[in-house]
């Protein structure tokens, strides 16, 4: 069955991204595994081959995604075994239901899916781990092991993939924090600071002895400026950017 998920690769799983405690750490009890995909033969295999490791239990088994939630919630697994594109309910989307119905099993999606947009979708959903189905049979029970001691289990190339996109966010967080705030007028910083005191534009004209339709001009510039949409907007958006600062 070593040949069952692809080709072989002897470098573990650990080739990955591996984060947390030392996987190697001996364990009282068996790790349970629900096993979870649209193909019977495959989970077949997965049981053959998981049935050998001694630390390792399989204790049920699913078809598609809504199964996955029902077994989930009956077994109260250790781990999720589970694939990403199946019928009548996806492993991304189940992957949150699982969290709410059994919170301590922890998720591994193993699939043929290299798709960045799968792999994202499914680390925010609540997956610990993300592989391909090119793995060897023994890397299967390795990462199983990991993920339960607390780790985080990536393949290698989807784990590069994550990095550049990781790179990408903050060279993109950077270039927004170049971009200097737009610059309000010493009347405008005055009549956002009124507004931010609760005043209407009836007040703040007659604070500042100017008529009611400036005042709303310059409200009107204020948002412009900023691209906002409304007064409450711009109040939080000149606070948080230090414009202003209400005592």
């Amino acid at each position: 069955m070593a040949d069952s998920f692809g080709p072989m690769h002897r470098g573990g799983a650990g080739d990955g991204i591996g984060i947390g405690t030392d996987a190697d750490a001996p364990r009282k009890e068996p790790i349970r595994v629900l096993v979870v995909d649209d193909h019977a033969l495959f989970r077949r295999g997965l049981e053959i081959v998981l049935a050998a490791e001694e630390d390792i239990q399989v204790v049920g088994e699913a078809g598609d995604g809504a199964e996955a939630v029902d077994k989930a919630a009956d077994l109260l697994p250790d781990i999720v075994l589970m694939d990403v594109r199946m019928p009548k309910r996806g492993g991304i989307e189940a992957c949150t239901s699982i969290k709410e119905v059994a919170p301590s099993a922890k998720i591994i999606m193993l699939t043929i899916s290299d798709e960045e947009a799968d792999l994202y979708d499914a680390i925010k959903a609540g997956a610990t781990g993300y592989l391909l189905k090119e793995i060897s049979t023994d890397e299967v029970a390795t990462a199983i092991r990991a993920v339960a001691d607390g780790q985080s289990q990536i393949s290698p190339s989807m784990a590069s993939k994550l990095l550049t996109e990781f790179k990408s966010m903050i060279q993109r967080t950077d270039e927004r924090r170049l971009v200097p705030a737009p610059r309000l007028t010493d009347r405008e910083l005055e009549v956002l600071k009124l507004v931010a005191t609760g005043m209407n534009n009836r007040d703040i004209a007659k604070e500042l002895f100017i008529s009611e339709n400036t005042v709303k001009n310059h409200v009107r510039n204020i948002l412009e400026k900023l691209q906002l949409h409304s007064r409450m907007e711009a109040v939080v958006y000149a606070m948080r950017e230090k414009i202003l600062e209400i005592r």
